[in-house]
């Protein structure tokens, strides 16, 4: 399984080479594992970034954890 999420990051590696910075590196690796958290959780990411960054600075600090993928649902599936 771990080498099947690590196929698409050596695929894409020589796209990768070039992210501008270290900073630009390490913003790639968040926004990665932060889509990777999603597709191993069956949850949408581009529904999850969308929901999450519209209603993050909202949020009660203390129950930020709801907000993670394994914990998040889609508010247009939720309800129906």
């Amino acid at each position: 399984m771990a080498e099947r999420y690590m196929r698409p990051i050596c695929v894409g590696r020589a796209n990768w080479t070039f992210l501008g910075s270290e900073r630009g590196g390490h913003a790639m690796a968040v926004l990665r594992t932060i889509v990777d958290t999603c597709l191993a959780n069956g949850v949408n990411p581009v529904a999850y970034l969308v929901d999450v960054l519209g209603r993050i600075q909202d949020h009660p600090v203390n129950r930020l954890d709801q907000l993670l993928p394994y914990h998040w649902q889609d508010p247009a599936t939720a309800s129906a």
